[in-house]
C-alpha cells in the first residue's frame, strides 16, 4: 500500500483509539486518584512494550538514548499525569477538544525552535485556535469558578508538551523505528512511575472492587491507548510530518464527544462554539 494511503489509515486508527482514551481516564478516576491513573497507565504500557519490543532497544544508539529519554518526559510522562488531574474537574469531551491545540502548538514550536517553513494561513489558524481555546476556558471558568480555569490550563500545558515531543522525534529520531522509540520511552519511565505509585495509598485500596474495575480500565488505556497507539503515532510522524501526525486531533473530539454523550456529558452553547472555532484553527494551521 502506498504511503499516502497508509498514513490516512493510521490517522483513522489513532483517532478511534485516542478518542476513547479520555472516557477511559474518566472511568479510571472512579476508583483511583489522578496520580494513580497516570502511574498505572505508564506501568501497563511499559510492561506490554517491554514484552513485545524488548529486542528493539538494541537499535537505539548511545547518542539517541538522550533524546529517547527527553521525548519520554514530554510525550508521555507529563501528559499522562496532567490529563488525569485535569479530568478530575473538566469533562472528558472538553479535554479532548482542548487536546486539538496540539497541532497548533506543534506549528508554533516548529517555527520558533526548529525552523520549519510555514504559510501566513497557518499562523492565522493558530490565532483562530487560541480564540476558541479562550472561549472554552472562560466558559468553564464562569460555570465552575477559578478552579476549572486552572485545570483547563493543565490540558493546554500537556498539548505544549506533545508539541515539543513530535518536533524532537522528527528532528532527532527520524531514523529510528517507531517500536524502538516507544519501547525506549517506557523503559525509561517504568521505574519512576512505579516509585510514584508506591507513594500513594494503592496498597490500602487495591482490594476494593471499585479500585480493581478502575485499574482494568487504565490497563486497557495503557496497553491500547498508550502502548500500541504510540507505536502507530511515531510511525505516522516519520512517514508524514509532525503537523500532519498531530492533526489526528481533528477526529479525536468527535469520538470523545460520542463517548461523553453516552456518559451524560453535554457542551454548553458557548463551549460548542469554542470547540468549533478550535477545529477551524487546527484545519487552517495543518493544511498545506
Amino acid at each position: 500500500m502506498e504511503t499516502k494511503q497508509l498514513k490516512w489509515i493510521y490517522l483513522a486508527i489513532l483517532s478511534l483509539i485516542w478518542g476513547s482514551s479520555f472516557i477511559l481516564i474518566k472511568k479510571g478516576l472512579v476508583g483511583l486518584t489522578a496520580i494513580q491513573v497516570g502511574s498505572f497507565r505508564i506501568i501497563f504500557a511499559a510492561l506490554f512494550l517491554l514484552i513485545v519490543g524488548f529486542k528493539s532497544l538494541r537499535k537505539i544508539s548511545r547518542r539517541q538514548w538522550k533524546f529517547v529519554a527527553i521525548t519520554s518526559f514530554f510525550g508521555t510522562f507529563m501528559p499522562a499525569y496532567l490529563f488525569a488531574i485535569a479530568e478530575t474537574q473538566v469533562d472528558s469531551s472538553i479535554v479532548a477538544i482542548l487536546n486539538s491545540l496540539t497541532p497548533l502548538n506543534t506549528l508554533v514550536l516548529g517555527i520558533v525552535a526548529f525552523g520549519i517553513q510555514f504559510q501566513k494561513r497557518q499562523v492565522f489558524g493558530v490565532f483562530v485556535g487560541l480564540i476558541g481555546c479562550l472561549l472554552l476556558v472562560l466558559s468553564g471558568d464562569s460555570a465552575s469558578g477559578s478552579q476549572n480555569y486552572i485545570y483547563v490550563l493543565l490540558v493546554v500545558i500537556a498539548t505544549l508538551s506533545y508539541a515539543i515531543n513530535v518536533n524532537l522525534i522528527k528532528k532527532y529520531l527520524h531514523d529510528l523505528n517507531s517500536l524502538s522509540i516507544t519501547t525506549g520511552n517506557f523503559a525509561v519511565l517504568f521505574l519512576p512511575a512505579l516509585i510514584i505509585l508506591s507513594t500513594t495509598n494503592i496498597s490500602q485500596t487495591f482490594h476494593f472492587q471499585e479500585t480493581q474495575h478502575s485499574i482494568l480500565f487504565v490497563m486497557i488505556l495503557g496497553v491500547l491507548g498508550t502502548g500500541i497507539a504510540n507505536v502507530v503515532f511515531f510511525k505516522l510522524i516519520q512517514m508524514s510530518s509532525p503537523v500532519f501526525a498531530t492533526s489526528v486531533t481533528y477526529l479525536i473530539p468527535i469520538v470523545a464527544f460520542f463517548w461523553g454523550l453516552l456518559d451524560n456529558e453535554m457542551l454548553s452553547p458557548i463551549q460548542s462554539v469554542g470547540a468549533f472555532i478550535i477545529l477551524i484553527g487546527v484545519y487552517l494551521s495543518a493544511k498545506k
